[in-house]
């Protein structure tokens, strides 16, 4: 029976090594090859995502200096990092589908050195996965788990980017190896290799291309006849635009609007009707409204402008912030502060009006902030006041 033993181990643990496969294009080329695409995929997300957190979370410093042009920036910038998160999807899979053996190689450690670089590997595959697949949630407003969306995914997002600065430097003698057809490492390489890789690649791409081509519609409004993929279609919705928070899901009813005043609080506090409000001077602008589930689209909106309000309560508008208040129960956006560029800049309205008609309450009825190169979570809807700060 002791005789047997070792055998029998050797039989139980071999049952618990994961499938093999012997393909000859689980390979260090073509692993370099789909590397260079989804690092550029992964450097685009996470620069715009960058962007877009310290939009909605500027720290104190950069509160009162955020850009207001172009008026498109966050629309393009958001755009790119959720094509940029949906692309990465398809890398993600074809990497890690090049690498699979090397992930699964036995015995799995062989030495102290080699235990921190599976460890470093094993960081990476788990905070990309995580990235993509959370990323992809949020987009169709999904969320199975218990942590809040937007401080983890920022955290793991920097968890990530030094993963794969990590990985690079490891394997940076391996990938100039493997960079180019003409690289020494990659001329060592079968020759009937070839065709098949340029075959997996050119699949990869069209994945790719595809999956671009029927989300990216969303906020790309050129292609928005091929938006088939995407969860939100530009000319969908009440009045033509998507809704994200409907009035129903913020506890908003119209019975609850029927005494509605907007009230400004400042040195010289007032209180206005919405046919008060409606009385004032009154600007047109067309600007984009961007969320950051990556959908986007153009209106004409018409209502006040906020500089004008601030002015009348005793402040010059280009000195403060302003603090809006949401009639909306609960949420963790029923509060937002604008800082002073956002304030003076005359682009930036209490909306009343949507393409030439009323706000719908779904859009914010009575009344919306709108202004430009700011994220949609922060074009404030069912305002009822503004404290200048």
């Amino acid at each position: 029976m002791t005789s047997r033993m070792p055998g029998s181990r050797r039989s139980a643990l071999s049952t618990l090594r994961p499938p093999a496969f012997t393909g000859r294009l689980h390979d260090a080329r073509t692993a370099t090859a789909v590397g260079r695409w989804l690092g550029v995929a992964f450097a685009v997300c996470f620069a715009t995502g960058l962007i877009s957190h310290y939009l909605q979370h500027p720290p104190d410093w950069l509160a009162d200096d955020l850009p207001t042009r172009p008026v498109w920036g966050y629309r393009l910038t958001q755009g790119l990092h959720v094509a940029t998160g949906l692309a990465a999807i398809v890398l993600l899979l074809v990497k890690l589908w090049a690498v699979y053996p090397r992930l699964f190689v036995w015995p799995p450690v062989r030495s102290v050195r080699h235990a921190l670089e599976r460890l470093s590997v094993a960081v990476l595959v788990a905070s990309a996965v995580f990235q993509v697949l959370t990323g992809l949630l949020n987009i169709v407003e999904w969320y199975p788990w218990p942590f809040s969306f937007v401080p983890v995914h920022f955290a793991v997002a920097w968890i990530a980017t030094g993963s794969i600065l990590l990985h690079i430097a490891v394997k940076a003698p391996e990938i100039r190896s493997h960079w180019g057809r003409r690289s020494a490492g990659t001329l060592a390489l079968p020759a009937e290799d070839g065709p098949d890789r340029r075959s997996l690649l050119l699949g990869a791409g069209a994945a790719v291309g595809v999956v671009t081509l029927t989300t990216v519609g969303q906020s790309f409004t050129p292609l928005k006849a091929f938006d088939l993929l995407a969860p939100r279609h530009p000319d969908h919705g009440p009045q033509g635009l998507p809704v994200n928070r409907t009035a129903a899901a913020a506890g908003v009813s119209a019975r609850g609007l029927g005494e509605w005043r907007l009230e400004v609080v400042g040195p010289r506090a007032y209180t206005l009707s919405l046919a008060a409000l409606r009385a004032l001077p009154q600007t047109r602008v067309r600007l984009p409204i961007a969320c950051v589930e990556g959908w986007s689209v153009e209106a004409h909106w018409g209502g006040v402008r906020v500089r004008d309000l601030v002015e009348r309560a005793g402040v010059w508008p280009g000195s403060v912030a302003v603090r809006v208040t949401s009639m909306e129960v609960s949420g963790a956006y029923r509060v937002m502060e604008m800082g002073a560029d956002y304030t003076d800049d005359p682009l930036t309205l209490l909306a009343l009006t949507l393409n030439g008609q009323p706000l719908s309450l779904d859009h914010g009825f009575p009344a919306r902030i709108i202004a430009p190169n700011r994220p949609g979570v922060l074009q404030t809807k069912w305002v009822h006041r503004l404290d200048v700060l």
